[in-house]
């Protein structure tokens, strides 16, 4: 495949839910937003049998955002189905590690490779705000499993 300036696009981003477990203030209006039905998300079968045809395209990295993707049921079973697919050189995850600490072996166990964690700050009392209500060492305990998991590297 190819981009419209004739580059090859090797990289697909699934985006596996609109939910999200904070309301940062760039992100979400305060009232929330108007969510997709679930009826209306894709299964992980589907997921998986498209990505099967981005690979066959050409596609070698997947990344696995949100939403939050770690609220969606079941997320390691899809990260287990994605791995499993021959010609995926890079399975990643897009996360704001809020429950990082909870699925890091999890997911390093299903293949996942490597996690991106969205961080604004250090500052409890700012990442508080930002993220309305966010607690940033729960991320930094997610990012310290990751580490320990072996999910290399963890992008900040």
């Amino acid at each position: 495949m190819l981009d419209r300036f004739n580059r090859n696009i090797t990289y697909l981003r699934i985006s596996v839910t609109d939910r999200c477990n904070l309301r940062c203030r760039y992100c979400m209006p305060e009232e929330g937003v108007k969510l997709i039905r679930h009826e209306d998300i894709l299964t992980y079968d589907e997921i998986t049998t498209f990505t099967r045809v981005a690979v066959d395209s050409g596609i070698n990295k997947v990344r696995i955002t949100g939403g939050e993707p770690l609220v969606r049921k079941g997320v390691t079973t899809l990260v287990r189905m994605l791995s499993e697919i021959e010609g995926i050189n890079d399975l990643s995850m897009t996360t704001n590690g809020i429950f990082l600490a909870d699925y890091a072996e999890e997911l390093a166990e299903a293949g996942l490779m490597r996690v991106n964690v969205s961080l604004d700050t250090l500052d409890p009392e700012k990442y508080r705000y930002v993220t309305r209500g966010g607690d940033v060492h729960a991320v930094l305990k997610g990012i310290e499993a990751a580490q320990r998991a072996g999910l290399r590297p963890v992008k900040i």
